[in-house]
């Protein structure tokens, strides 16, 4: 088979059995998945479009775009949790494929960086753990790519490359906010800095660029102006202020240190971090000694970088879209050194076995070191399989070849993700699983017996119980008036410890995310309470 046909084949079939590994090994996880999903279930029960609800209160953290596509999807084949797991993946292949696309442009002459950017970008143990997730970024990866490779375009004079900058921009931020902004504005500010034809008309690129903007903005306003009307002042003031000025003048408090990012690069890019040649391919990007390429991938992704390290709300998730950058370098890189040693392969295959000795001596540590009670279940097979991979990636590497490296690599990440989320998500999954706890409140609210949760509310049982009223929340200082109108009622709540004294007056109690769900009667709280009758 052609590399016409072999990679995107790979790259159809990696994300498929991703997915179908994830929805067999684990639920929906709390927090976000389930909150972002109970976002998306409220606005369907409401049958109100336009401003996302939380718990029965306008949601402003996230703009609607995911939320929409989720509803797509249910309008078709009814309400259901698959289709919210299968949205994000799409948008991950088709990143992949505007990955080949931007190599295409960027790199003409050679046909091969199309195929082995994208592959590099897959076998990354970070992009395809959160290919099944039903998160956000990878959605916006999809925007950013879209607008990055409308700036190449647009600076080699194709007008259709500002009507994608346009969309990158508007649809980027109508999925994750005004971040998608800080992902494409800078490789087309800075693009004098790596195109001749742009710093020979600079001031009608500026125009062409402002003038993307203004129509990405006007995409973004035809919802934000509607759901400012229909969602209230609080709400209005949080989509124009907290999502912009608000959250930018918090980012910089510095809660992280500016360096956070760097002690996590073995793992966000992992296998590469460890194969050599990858790094060596970063300084031979450019065969043909043309610094545009080059330039653009460094405007487009080290500004980005800067940015995310001097913030303090950092999140490894927020560098997936950078990952293409990288990838197009290492690719385009790799293709002037064709033979690499198969000693590189040693690194990844000591990280690979390291990793299954971990799983092997887990469950033995999960007393002594205090681990979640799930992690005594993790199989041996797990470990075992690991370990194999380790063993064998340095003989199917006998050859030479950088290409053949290259896909080897990315079917043992895809490979190691795979082992990781059935050996680890599978006994890890009921102790995340709220299913039983959310159908639970849903009988209560049919029998109208009246629940409240305690502390902060994530929206993790709106989907899980198809909840048709949003959960009464208590402070502290709320209980006993609460306990007093409703002594019929339930009180949800979590504890550390199973020996917690609350626990023996709990109706229900659920394992959840290293602690315990409590289900109590509202007469019996204060039994339950030190010093309590």
């Amino acid at each position: 088979m052609n590399s016409r046909l072999a990679y995107p084949a790979f790259w159809i079939a990696a994300s498929l059995a991703l997915v179908l590994a994830s929805l067999y090994a684990r639920p929906l996880i709390p927090v976000d998945e389930t909150r972002y999903v109970g976002v998306a279930w409220e606005m369907w029960l409401r049958g109100d479009f336009l401003v996302p609800f939380k718990n029965g209160l306008p949601y402003s953290h996230k703009p609607p775009l995911l939320f929409w596509l989720f509803h797509i999807g249910w309008s078709v084949f009814g309400v259901n949790e698959w289709w919210p797991r299968i949205v994000p993946a799409l948008f991950a292949l088709g990143s992949l494929f505007l990955t080949a696309t931007l190599a295409r442009r960027l790199w003409p002459e050679n046909a091969r960086v199309a195929w082995l950017a994208p592959t590099i970008v897959l076998g990354c143990l970070y992009w395809a753990a959160y290919t099944p997730m039903t998160m956000f970024d990878l959605v916006l990866t999809f925007w950013v790519l879209l607008g990055v490779l409308g700036v190449w375009l647009a600076a080699r004079g194709e007008r259709k490359g500002w009507v994608l900058v346009a969309l990158g921009i508007g649809l980027g931020t109508l999925t994750k906010g005004p971040v998608a902004l800080l992902h494409i504005l800078p490789v087309a500010v800075l693009a004098p800095w790596w195109s001749e034809r742009v710093r020979a008309a600079r001031m009608r690129w500026y125009g062409a660029l402002l003038l993307a903007i203004v129509i990405g903005a006007t995409l973004v306003l035809a919802w934000a102006i509607p759901a400012a009307i229909h969602g209230g002042a609080a709400y209005r003031e949080a989509i124009f202020w907290g999502q912009t000025a608000g959250r930018i003048s918090k980012s910089f408090a510095h809660q992280r240190e500016w360096w956070w990012y760097l002690p996590t690069l073995p793992v966000v890019l992992f296998p590469w971090f460890f194969w050599w040649p990858a790094w060596r391919s970063l300084r031979a990007a450019d065969e043909s000694r043309d610094p545009r390429r080059v330039r653009f991938i460094v405007a487009w992704s080290v500004p980005v970088f800067v940015a995310f390290s001097a913030i303090s709300g950092k999140q490894l998730h927020y560098l997936l879209p950078l990952y293409p950058a990288l990838a197009l370098l290492i690719g385009a890189g790799l293709l002037r050194q064709p033979d690499v040693s198969v000693r590189a392969l040693l690194p990844v295959s000591l990280a690979i076995a390291g990793l299954g000795v971990l799983l092997l001596n887990a469950p033995g540590m999960q007393a002594e070191r205090h681990l979640p009670a799930w992690v005594a279940d993790i199989p041996a097979w797990g470990g075992i399989l690991l370990i194999l991979l380790a063993a064998m990636l340095p003989l199917a590497g006998q050859a030479a070849d950088a290409e053949r490296h290259i896909r080897l690599l990315a079917v043992n990440g895809v490979l190691v993700v795979l082992i990781l989320i059935l050996a680890v998500m599978r006994p890890a999954a009921p102790y995340y699983d709220i299913s039983l706890p959310a159908r639970m409140i849903a009988t209560y609210q049919r029998n109208h017996v009246p629940v409240a949760h305690i502390g902060k509310y994530h929206d993790q049982f709106q989907f899980a119980g198809r909840l048709q009223q949003p959960l009464t929340i208590l402070t502290p200082d709320r209980i006993s008036a609460w306990i007093e109108v409703n002594p019929t009622g339930r009180i949800i709540t979590t504890v550390r410890k199973p020996d917690h004294r609350l626990t023996e007056y709990a109706e229900l109690r659920f394992p959840y995310r290293g602690r315990w769900l409590l289900f109590v009667r509202a007469s019996d709280w204060f039994k339950g309470m030190p010093g309590g009758k």
